[in-house]
């Protein structure tokens, strides 16, 4: 029921549907606690601010196209006993992306947990308010592809070299040829040292440079790039792809 048929269209005019949703519950939480008329009007001011956080909160996920909603409360350290807990725990505070614009290269045979890492510490940066986009080097080169035939290659490349935290996953699964060499050389290259980057690989650290299957020397530009002042995880557990056993499925 409607009990403020004059103030809930202003609410509505002004768009401040935190405390719209919250008007009824804080009145009665009001007349019930006998709270003063600030009081009253700092808590319908609490929800307008969360409700709107909330939304900024959505709107950032959206962007980021993570794959999976895994967080690193999902993760499973005891698959790898050998990673570093303490790496980990710095990295969740994402001061690397701000102020460090340190690299974090992932790497690990297939199925160790290398892409739900990387979307965690992803998650954990939205948390905390920062633009993410999460994306593997195949769906990378087709979008570059598409944009170029789109006429919104100029566009697309400013959001992947200004986003606070890029993540690409799976580097090197597949040779990158040219001209996608050159686009993820300039992703790489501009955001050196000016903005955050994760990169996961089944590829050993010393096996990177086999990515580039046309330009060696574009390749080896790019992984110095890579490299330099990066936070090294490597994941060495068994798959978490196991195939089931037949034994379980009776």
């Amino acid at each position: 029921m409607n009990t403020f048929p004059e103030i809930v269209p202003m609410l509505q005019s002004l768009r401040l549907s935190g405390m719209l949703a919250s008007i009824d519950v804080r009145n009665r939480q009001a007349v019930t606690d006998q709270l003063p008329p600030i009081e009253f009007l700092k808590l319908l001011l609490t929800d307008e601010v969360a409700k709107r956080e909330q939304m900024k909160m959505a709107r950032r996920l959206r962007r980021a196209a993570f794959h999976s909603t895994k967080t690193v409360e999902q993760f499973n350290f005891q698959a790898v006993p050998n990673l570093n807990k303490n790496l980990i725990n710095e990295l969740l505070t994402c001061r690397f992306i701000k102020g460090e614009y340190s690299p974090v290269l992932i790497a690990g045979p297939t199925g160790t947990g290398k892409s739900h890492l990387a979307q965690s510490i992803g998650h954990q940066a939205v948390r905390l308010g920062f633009d993410v986009f999460f994306t593997t080097q195949a769906q990378l080169v087709a979008s570059m592809v598409r944009s170029r035939l789109s006429g919104v290659y100029a566009k697309r490349m400013k959001m992947l070299k200004k986003v606070d935290l890029f993540i690409l996953d799976d580097f090197g699964l597949k040779p990158i040829k040219s001209p996608q060499d050159e686009d993820i050389h300039e992703i790489i290259a501009d955001r050196y040292e000016k903005g955050a980057l994760i990169v996961t690989s089944n590829l050993a650290f010393e096996e990177w440079h086999q990515a580039f299957a046309d330009n060696k020397l574009l390749g080896a530009a790019t992984i110095d790039r890579m490299l330099h002042g990066a936070y090294q995880l490597v994941l060495d557990g068994e798959s978490y792809r196991r195939p089931r056993d037949a034994s379980s499925q009776k």
